[in-house]
């Protein structure tokens, strides 16, 4: 028999719960789904959210044919294999084969180059999945051609919701009696995660004689005593860890900070996973107050990947407790928030022309680069002159705080 989390599997987007951002009416990836045509795409998402679902019924949606492949088994070979095959099956102006790569950020970089032509030509419409920050994880290249979609976590509604359909629409659970008595204890382990979710009421009414099942907080917690506290690396508790340890180098705990690395590490976290979170740190929390700290953080990621685990923990040790000792800064941090948020309110607002780049005659005579005063021509390498948008000349992002060690001219 499939477990009750595949038996629940939606095959319509109607079925589909949660990611209302994405798949709602009149959001974005609907829009586009509803089109009949859509363009190369990554989902990036904590694992049990729904990206292979969404694929699969995108898929049966556009009525394509859909290849799927596995990071974790597939090789160079498997791919073009799929590409070859994908080609030879499409017909003249159909819509093109849908590629879904699970776990794209498993994927080395001659994987994920040998996709590269495909999608660019649009031999198939590449779906990629992944837990991991594609940023990190996947080429420049590919990622330019593809559009990121964020997918979130489960809320509290929507795993109700979920629990209340299986319990009543599953074959299998409609045989039973099942009383949601309680149901904060489900949600707790669950961490967000629909797969995660099911299985545990599976294993729940599994485990329950009769022909009623009353579902407490006493009886999950018992049922799952086995290893109640154990790191989970796409679960609820591996978040909490990975924000303990963040918060504890914000808040100059090294001790703090040390031991949540310790609970990640005998938890089986990725080292990249760890070094990646010292690096945001260095610059997030140290900032500016300390710049030799996104060094250092650097420094310490490249010795992860160059000698591996365990040794690997003794330069982000080194990292950690540096960053957690050092006087913090969230200056630089702030100001591109202040002006992304700006950007966003305001749009593309014009270059103005003394700034503006001339490379041909035309330009020059339209007025591009004139009146532009070229500081190394200045006393002191400075000049006082325009450099933001008209509208925004008294507009400030970055504001300085007490232990920032730059200096900034005064050009306003």
């Amino acid at each position: 028999m499939e477990p009750l989390a595949e038996r629940m599997r939606p095959h319509t987007l109607d079925e589909y719960i949660g990611q209302q951002h994405l798949i709602g009416e009149g959001a974005v990836l609907r829009r586009m789904i509803d089109s009949g045509h859509i363009s190369s795409f990554i989902l990036w998402g904590p694992p049990g959210v729904g990206k292979t679902t969404l694929a699969q019924i995108i898929a049966h949606r556009l009525e394509t044919p859909f290849y799927t492949l596995s990071a974790v088994t597939s090789g160079v070979k498997d791919v073009r294999d799929v590409i070859e095959r994908a080609q030879s099956g499409r017909f003249f102006n159909s819509v093109s084969p849908i590629l879904f790569i699970d776990e794209i950020h498993r994927f080395s970089k001659s994987q994920q180059d040998s996709l590269l032509g495909a999608v660019e030509k649009g031999t198939v419409t590449l779906i990629g999945a992944t837990t991991e920050n594609p940023s990190f994880e996947v080429i420049r290249p590919l990622l330019s051609r593809c559009q990121l979609y964020v997918l979130k976590s489960l809320e509290k509604d929507d795993l109700l919701k979920l629990l209340h359909r299986a319990i009543t629409e599953d074959v299998e659970l409609q045989k039973r009696d099942i009383r949601l008595t309680e149901t904060a204890a489900l949600l707790r382990y669950s961490g967000g995660d629909a797969r995660k979710l099911l299985n545990i009421l599976d294993l729940i009414v599994s485990a329950e004689a009769g022909k009623t099942v009353e579902i407490t907080d006493e009886i999950v917690e018992e049922r799952l005593q086995q290893n109640p506290l154990a790191y989970d690396k796409g679960g609820e508790m591996h978040y909490d860890i990975v924000s303990a340890f963040i918060k504890s180098i914000r808040g100059g705990d090294p001790d703090a900070a040390l031991y949540w690395m310790a609970r990640m590490i005998e938890g089986g976290e990725d080292p990249q996973f760890i070094a990646r979170r010292v690096v945001i740190s260095a610059s997030e929390d140290i900032g500016l107050a300390n710049p030799n700290a996104l060094l250092l953080a650097n420094a310490a990621f490249d010795a992860v990947m160059k000698i591996g685990w365990p040794e690997g923990r003794i330069p982000l040790a080194e990292a950690v407790v540096y960053l957690a000792m050092s006087p913090k800064s969230t200056s630089s941090y702030r100001g591109i928030n202040a002006a992304l948020a700006e950007v966003q309110k305001s749009g593309n607002l014009p270059v103005p022309l003394h700034l503006r780049n001339a490379p041909t005659k035309l330009m020059r005579d339209l007025g591009y680069g004139k009146e532009y005063k070229y500081p190394p021509d200045y006393p002191g390498h400075y000049v006082k002159q325009q450099y933001m948008p008209d509208g925004l000349t008294d507009v400030s992002f970055w504001e300085r705080q007490e232990n920032d060690k730059v200096n900034r001219n005064n050009n306003k």
